[in-house]
Formats: structure tokens, sequence, C-alpha cells
């Protein structure tokens, strides 16, 4: 398979780009990433025409695939052709916002904000302004986008920046615990609890190789919190609208936090975030209360109506069954072929998502060290290019999920599974 403009591509953007790429995991695939010309339905096109079933789907926000509904596409364009920005409070905003908290559970009012990180930046400090405490409880192997706060390595007994640039006073405030771990949980609040803001946690862990919580563990850390007199925030930027249909993972689980964040698919494939919660707490933000939270593109009109029109259509279109209809058969499928030709292997994944983790014991991982042990450079370095060159893209490495689009079809289906089976 031909590939020299993106090879040649990335010989350019090393030039003008930090590793030739605007964000990080975008330069992981080896020798050179793929560069994309366009999307078609639940396929990418790449610059030097190659075909591929694809199943990154913009790392998730492309719950419709590339080729949106005539409904989306038009109140997109509506919006464009009425002017990109204005600065000022639009009606669509106040939609929007309405639609999220009608049906995620836990929810009552919404910040709209511009990415996943600065909905848990936003979180965390509203979570500390809230309850003046400064300590925030994470999960190891969680992700919460690009923050100080959450960027961090160690465990309960001491915290340190995963990245440099990060002071170390940043680390002091923050608790990492084993996911599904409820006893390391219910120590560190038993050493931290009267200092603890918040707990933060991924519903499920979905870029650590997608890892489900155990049955009971969200509800440890809601009664946590709440006999400690901490926040529980779910980071849904992920999962939301992704897990658990409308209602997001939260409802799925049966389980409200006090705060959500969402991203991805609220935006329609347009950049956003949000933060969403109880109004005692969402009060508090400016200018209806003191913790400070301001953004010039927050709420963009653009975005805000691709993203209700998405979720709109995937309400009213049975898109949630199509997808997770199709993610119950990649899973089925990819069991069996692992079964029978990678036992020690792992298939996970729940709804729209779906991942084979290259496990060496033959367990499904229950925490990001399971997921970490895993047989990681073999997934990056060995099999994810034998499916590109099937004609199969997956996401950049083991750890980022894989999505599954209203525009994939049994024959997108097939065709990876056959793909699968000849890489493995």
């Amino acid at each position: 398979m031909n590939r020299e403009t993106s090879r040649d591509l990335y010989d350019r953007a090393l030039d003008v780009l930090p590793g030739g790429v605007n964000s990080s995991v975008r330069a992981a695939p080896q020798p050179y990433p793929t560069f994309v010309s366009k999307g078609d339905a639940g396929h990418v096109v790449d610059a030097d025409d190659n075909r591929y079933v694809d199943w990154v789907m913009g790392l998730g926000p492309l719950l419709l695939g590339h080729d949106v509904p005539d409904e989306v596409q038009a109140a997109i364009q509506r919006r464009t052709s009425e002017g990109p920005m204005y600065g000022m409070p639009t009606e669509i905003e106040v939609d929007h916002a309405e639609f999220i908290a009608r049906h995620v559970p836990s929810v009552e009012m919404v910040r709209f904000v511009n990415s996943g990180t600065e909905a848990t930046v936003s979180a965390v400090r509203l979570a500390r302004g809230f309850t003046g405490r400064d300590k925030v409880i994470v999960m190891q192997g969680g992700y919460h986008g690009a923050q100080e706060s959450t960027l961090v390595s160690g465990d309960r007994e001491g915290a340190s920046p995963s990245s440099p640039g990060i002071p170390q006073s940043f680390a002091e405030h923050t608790i990492p615990v084993p996911f599904n771990d409820e006893e390391a949980a219910k120590a560190a609040f038993e050493e931290h609890g009267d200092d603890v803001a918040a707990v933060l946690v991924e519903p499920i862990l979905a870029n650590k190789g997608i890892v489900e919580p155990n049955p009971g563990y969200h509800e440890t850390l809601r009664a946590l919190t709440r006999e400690h007199g901490a926040l529980l925030v779910f980071d849904e930027v992920i999962t939301g609208f992704r897990v658990g249909g409308l209602q997001c993972a939260q409802g799925k689980f049966g389980v409200e936090p006090d705060l959500t964040t969402f991203g991805k698919v609220i935006g329609g494939g347009f950049p956003v975030g949000a933060v969403g919660g109880k109004t005692e707490i969402m009060q508090e933000l400016t200018p209806a209360g003191d913790v400070f939270q301001a953004g010039t593109f927050s709420g963009h009109p653009v975005t805000m109506a691709a993203g209700l029109e998405t979720l709109k259509y995937a309400a009213e279109e049975d898109v949630f069954d199509h997808v997770n209809a199709l993610g119950e058969r990649l899973r089925d499928g990819l069991r069996d072929i692992v079964e029978d030709q990678a036992p020690n292997y792992s298939v996970v994944g729940a709804d729209s998502l779906f991942k084979v983790v290259f496990t060496r014991r033959g367990r499904q991982p229950r925490n990001g060290a399971d997921v970490a042990d895993a047989a990681v450079d073999r997934w990056n370095r060995v099999f994810r290019p034998q499916m590109l060159d099937e004609g199969v893209v997956l996401s950049q490495n083991q750890f980022e999920s894989q999505f599954v689009s209203a525009a994939h079809t049994e024959e997108d289906v097939e065709r990876t599974l056959e793909a699968y089976k000849d890489a493995l």
C-alpha cells in the first residue's frame, strides 16, 4: 500500500509542528502517522487515496460518522451563514443545555466550555471552590485531559507530576488510587477525608484499554464522598452519549454524581466541553457565584447547533440501538477469534466502544496497571500496522478506545473481523 504522501507530509510537518502533530497521540503510529484527506460514512481516505474502515471516529466525537445527516448539516450551515460567533448569548445554547439536563439524570444546570480538558479543569476548580478543600482523588490510569491537577504518577502515599512543567505543589493535592480498589479509596478518605474536595473518575476507564467498574465500585465512591462531604465527579468526556445512550454511563450504572464533565459527542465533531451538575453546586460559578470560569468561544453557536442536532437525531432515529448492536457483534466476533488464536488476549468494551487488549495472562483488565502490563509494543508496532495494511484503521495506540458510528455497516464489521483474524 502506497503511503508516500503521508510520509512526505509528516516530513514537512516535523519542521513546523513539534513532533509533526498538534496532539501527541497522533504521532504514535510507526513509522509515521496516516494523513487523512476526507471522511466518508464509516471510512476515511488518506492523502494517498487509500480507503480504510475507520474505528477512530475522531477519537469519539463522530457518533453519526463522517457524513452527517441532512438535518445536522443544514443546522450547521444555517448557523455558519448567520455569522460565525458573537461573544453574546444565543438561544441555541439554552436549547442544548435543556436537552442535556432533560436526559442526564444528575444534571440540572450546564456550563459549556471548549474542550474536555477545559471541562475537567473547570470541574476541579468548582469542586474546590464549593467545598473549600484542595485535594482530589483520581484513578491510576485515568485520563482527564492535559491539566496540572491530574497529570500525576504515583499512589496515595505520594504523587509527582507526570510531565515536566508542572510544579510539585500541584501533585501534592492529588491522590491517585487504583481503579476498582475499594479498600484503597476507603484508605485515602480515612487519611485525607477532611481535605478531599472531590473524587474524579471515568465511569469506565476509556483511555486505558477500556476497563469497566466492578459491581458496586461506583456505589462505594458515591457513599464515601457523601460521608466525607466531598463531591463525586464523573468524567464522561468519552462515555457521555456513547455508553448508556441518552442517560450516559451514569444512567447505565445507576449512580448519580454531583458533577459531570462532557465533551466529544455533544459537539457533533466541533470543539466542545461542558460541566453539568446540581443547581446548588453549579450556581457557584461566576457570575452567579464566585468560582471564576469564562471563555470567548464557550457556547459557540455553530458547535451548539452541531451538537444539539446530533443528539436529537440520535434520539429520534434509534442510533444507539444500531451502534450498540454493531459493537456487540464486533466484541462477540473478536472473542471467538481471540479464543481460537490468542487466548491470553482480552476483548473489552461496552455499547459502541470496543478493543482487544494484548493481556499476558488471559484475564480481563481491572485497572490501569493491568493494561499497562499488556504487550503494548506488539500492539503498537506490529499489530496496528498490519491492520492498516488490511484496510482497517484502529486507534493510535493500545490505550485509546475504538468507536462505532451510525454510518458503520455489517459489511464493515465483517471486513474488520477478517482483518483481525489475519493480523492475530
